[in-house]
């Protein structure tokens, strides 16, 4: 099978199963965000308002999502010989962009609201509160574990999108239980909660924005693997020593460069039969390599 032709089953799987976590995601944040809203309007809680701005960005980062999976899925054409794969990295760079930004429109309010004197939040808002992190961490376990499956990136940054978004709620939990408990003189408690908030959500999008960019520069993601493929292709009769590996990522799928030493007195044929077969050896172990690239050199 020419896997640069057509689209793999396990392309095609990681595409489905990647979709439909990211559909689920938008339905839900758009309910916890309505309800959020209403609750800090409501109220009197920004941390809560802060907090359905964070469900808010996470329907666009996942509608972002939602197309960088489409564009990545696309099978490889002329202009795109090694597919769309790096679609899916700039997806994730995107929703760490996005998350930054949410981060950012957060503290910014949070400092004036913190500075202006206002009455403490209602009471109620904590039940709201803690619906939406229970709700929220379910997503964010649900979602981690297609990306991890998937082994896509973009999809794991969704899910820690969720996370910020849990944890953002748990800020506001916090400050707003500090000042309902607290009484008069507490009541930016929750202004300074989601602060904090800003802050642990601004860390999070460096840790998706740092793999992403290491996926588009082609970076050497997992040592681990290399040596792995490494092992498979020794393990193939008549190689004589694999010289090099190097393997980039492109959307969930990777490509593989390897250089093997083979016996310099076989045939041609013979060596492009060894080749195909470290090849299979390869995708049999490891199917998400798409293509593989060998590059058979005579044993001195």
């Amino acid at each position: 099978m020419n896997f640069q032709e057509n689209e793999s089953p396990a392309e095609a799987m990681s595409s489905n199963n990647g979709l439909k976590t990211t559909l689920i995601g938008i339905i839900v944040s758009a309910i916890l965000a309505v309800i959020k809203a209403l609750g800090g309007i409501f109220g009197n809680s920004y941390a809560l308002i802060a907090d359905a701005i964070e469900s808010t960005a996470d329907i666009f980062t996942s509608a972002m999502l939602w197309i960088g999976l489409k564009w990545s899925a696309k099978p490889a054409d002329k202009e795109h010989p090694y597919g769309h794969g790096k679609a899916e990295a700039l997806t994730a760079a995107g929703i760490a962009l996005a998350l930054a930004i949410a981060a950012y429109v957060i503290a910014r309010e949070s400092i004036h609201n913190i500075a202006t004197p206002h009455d403490a939040p209602k009471a109620y808002t904590l039940i709201i509160l803690a619906i939406v992190i229970a709700t929220k961490e379910i997503l964010f376990r649900y979602v981690l574990k297609t990306g991890e499956e998937l082994g896509s990136g973009a999809v794991k940054a969704d899910a820690f999108h969720h996370r910020s978004d849990a944890i953002t709620s748990a800020a506001a939990f916090i400050g707003i239980g500090i000042g309902l408990l607290g009484g008069k003189g507490y009541e930016a408690a929750d202004d300074w909660a989601a602060l904090l908030a800003s802050a642990i959500i601004l860390i999070n999008a460096y840790r998706i924005f740092r793999p992403a960019i290491g996926e588009l520069l082609d970076e050497e993601l997992d040592p681990e693997l290399n040596k792995s493929v490494r092992i498979l292709a020794a393990e193939v009769e008549g190689v004589e020593y694999v010289e090099k590996c190097h393997i980039r990522k492109m959307g969930v799928m990777n490509h593989a460069d390897l250089h093997i030493w083979v016996n310099k007195d076989i045939s041609v044929d013979q060596g492009h039969d060894i080749a195909h077969r470290v090849k299979d050896h390869i995708t049999n172990n490891f199917p998400r390599f798409s293509d593989i690239m060998i590059h058979v050199e005579p044993d001195l």
